[in-house]
C-alpha cells in the first residue's frame, strides 16, 4: 500500500507546532508496520534542507492564478527520516525560511497543491492513499474529483486530518482564479459563508476525515470557528485517532538534549539531577516542586490566564512552588509574562521563543505540566510529559479529556479541572502540591505515567485499518 502525506510542517524539517511532530511520525510509524508511506512538503530554506542532500526526481510547468510557472520536485537522498521526503520547489515561492504569514501565502499553498497534483497525474505510479493534513493542502480532495485535468486521480481515495479546525484557509471569492479549470457548477462545495473555505471543501470532498482525539471530533460540531453546521453534516465519515508520540525522539533513557538520562527504575534521581540543572539556569530552588507550561502563548492555549495564576499560587502556597514558561505569541501575553518572571524572579523562570532542546530538559525536570487549553484537538505535550514522568494537570477538553485520567479516578495519574477559571486552576496546583508532599506516592505515579503507551504503534493501526476500509470501497 502505497500513502502520500501532505502537510506544510513536517519535523525536523519545517515544525511550528504539533502539525510538524505528527507528520514527522506517523509516517515512520506506517513504514514500520509495512506502509509505503511517504511525505510531499513544501521547499523551505531551513537548516535540515541546507544540511542534507536533495536531488531532482522531476519538473514540469503548472497554472495557478492565471499563470504558468515551472516547479521542481526533490526527493531526499538517504531517507535518514525513516520514509521517502519530497520537496515541490518553485523560485520566489516556495523557496523561504518561514513556513506561514507571508502577504502572498494563498498563492504559495494553492501552487503547492497544484503542482502536487500535476506531478501525480504525470506519474505513471499512483498512490493507493492521499493523506492531507489541515487547510493546507484541502483544496486537493476537491481538484481531484472537480478538475478536468485531474480525472485521473478521481477515484484516489483521500483522506483529511484535522489539527486545529479553527485555521480553514479562507479564500475570497475574487481568488477563484488562482485554481486550475474546475467545475463551477460545484462550486458549492468550495464555500462556506460567502467565501471559498479550503478546510470546509477538503471535510465535503474528502472520502473520510480524521480528528486527532474521539472527544474533538465531538466538539468540532459545537466549536469550529463556523463550521460547526457542517460537522454535525459530515460526522458520519469522521473518526476520532490520537495522536501517538515518537518514543524514539521522545525518550529520557537516551534522549540527547536531557541533562542526564533515566529510566522508570531510574527516573527519581534522574528527574532531582535534570531539576537541579534546569533550576540553576533559571536561579530558582531546586528544593521547591516546579510547575511547566510549554506552549504557544495565545488564548487557544489558555496563555493569558498564566500570571494571574503564579501570582495567585504564590500567594496562596506561601511560595511553595516555582514556575518555569516556555513560549512565545501574543505580545500582550509576553508583555504581562515578562512583568511577572521580574516581579517573581526567584519562583518563575521565563524564556520567550522556542528552544527544542530546553523543551526536552523541561519536561525531564518538571514535576508537572500545566496546560490550561481552551481548545486543544489532541495535545502532544501532555503525552510528552507523561513519557518523562512529569505529572500533566490540564483543563478537561478535547483530547486532554481523552489522555489524562483524573488522580481520584482508577487508573489515574493526572490532574484534571473542568472550569477555566483561576480559581480552579488553583485548587489543581493545590493538589499537584499534596501529592509532591507525598514522597512515596509521586514516586509511584512517575513510574506508572513511564509505563504509559502512547506511541505511535497504536495509533498507525487505526489509520491503517481505515485505509483499507476507503481502497475496499475504492474496489466496488
Amino acid at each position: 500500500m502505497d500513502v502520500i502525506h501532505l502537510s506544510a510542517e513536517c519535523y525536523p524539517v519545517a515544525k511550528v507546532g504539533g502539525l510538524g511532530d505528527v507528520v514527522g511520525a506517523l509516517p515512520k510509524y506506517l513504514r514500520s508496520a509495512g506502509i509505503n508511506a511517504s511525505v510531499v512538503l513544501p521547499y523551505y530554506d531551513r537548516k535540515f534542507v541546507q544540511e542534507n542532500e536533495f536531488y531532482e526526481i522531476y519538473s514540469s510547468v503548472a497554472t495557478a492564478g492565471g499563470k504558468t510557472f515551472e516547479y521542481k520536485v526533490l526527493k531526499e537522498k538517504t531517507g535518514k527520516l525513516g520514509f521517502d521526503l519530497y520537496l515541490i520547489y518553485i523560485h520566489g515561492l516556495l523557496d523561504r525560511k518561514e513556513i506561514y504569514s507571508y502577504p502572498d501565502e494563498i498563492k504559495q499553498f494553492i501552487s503547492y497543491q497544484v503542482s502536487f497534483l500535476d506531478w501525480i497525474n504525470q506519474s505513471e505510479k499512483k498512490p493507493d492513499i492521499i493523506h492531507c493534513h489541515d487547510h493546507h493542502t484541502g483544496l486537493v480532495p476537491f481538484l481531484m474529483s472537480h478538475s478536468g485535468l485531474y480525472r485521473d486521480l478521481a477515484m484516489i481515495p483521500t483522506v483529511c486530518t484535522i489539527h486545529n479546525g479553527q485555521y480553514q484557509g479562507w479564500l475570497g471569492w475574487d481568488k477563484v482564479a488562482y485554481l486550475p479549470p474546475v467545475d463551477l457548477d460545484k462550486a458549492g462545495l468550495l464555500d462556506w459563508n460567502n467565501c471559498i473555505n479550503s478546510l470546509a471543501a477538503s471535510v465535503k470532498c474528502c472520502w473520510s476525515f480524521t480528528t486527532v482525539s474521539p472527544t474533538y471530533l465531538e466538539e468540532l460540531s459545537i466549536n469550529s470557528n463556523g463550521l460547526e453546521k457542517l460537522f454535525e453534516m459530515e460526522k458520519g465519515k469522521g473518526t476520532g485517532i490520537i495522536n501517538g508520540i515518537d518514543t524514539g525522539v521522545w525518550n529520557p533513557e537516551n534522549d540527547p538534549m536531557v541533562f542526564q538520562n533515566y529510566t522508570a527504575e531510574t527516573v527519581d534521581e534522574g528527574k532531582k539531577e535534570n531539576k537541579k540543572r534546569l533550576c540553576e539556569q533559571f536561579g530558582l530552588d531546586e528544593t521547591k516542586p516546579l510547575v511547566a507550561f510549554i506552549g504557544r502563548l495565545v488564548g487557544e492555549k489558555g496563555a493569558e490566564l498564566l500570571p494571574e495564576l503564579i501570582d495567585s499560587c504564590l500567594k496562596s502556597y506561601a511560595g511553595k512552588m516555582s514556575f518555569i514558561i516556555l513560549g512565545s505569541g501574543e505580545a500582550e501575553v509576553e508583555t504581562e509574562l515578562q512583568k511577572t518572571a521580574l516581579k517573581h524572579k526567584k519562583h518563575c523562570g521565563l524564556y520567550i521563543g522556542y528552544d527544542e532542546e530546553l523543551s526536552h530538559r523541561i519536561y525531564a525536570g518538571a514535576d508537572f505540566l500545566i496546560m490550561p487549553s481552551r481548545v486543544e484537538p489532541c495535545g502532544l505535550n501532555q503525552l510528552y510529559a507523561v513519557r518523562y514522568g512529569t505529572m500533566p494537570v490540564v483543563h478537561k477538553t478535547g483530547g486532554l479529556s481523552d489522555t489524562v485520567i483524573d488522580l481520584s479516578d482508577p487508573g489515574g495519574y493526572g490532574i484534571t479541572f473542568d472550569k477555566l477559571e483561576t480559581g480552579e486552576m488553583v485548587k489543581a496546583i493545590g493538589r499537584a502540591l499534596e501529592t509532591y508532599a507525598g514522597s512515596n506516592q509521586m514516586a509511584s505515579f512517575r513510574k506508572k505515567m513511564m509505563a504509559l503507551d502512547f506511541s505511535w504503534d497504536r495509533s498507525a493501526k487505526e489509520y491503517i485499518n481505515l485505509y483499507k476500509r476507503l481502497i475496499k470501497l475504492h474496489a466496488i
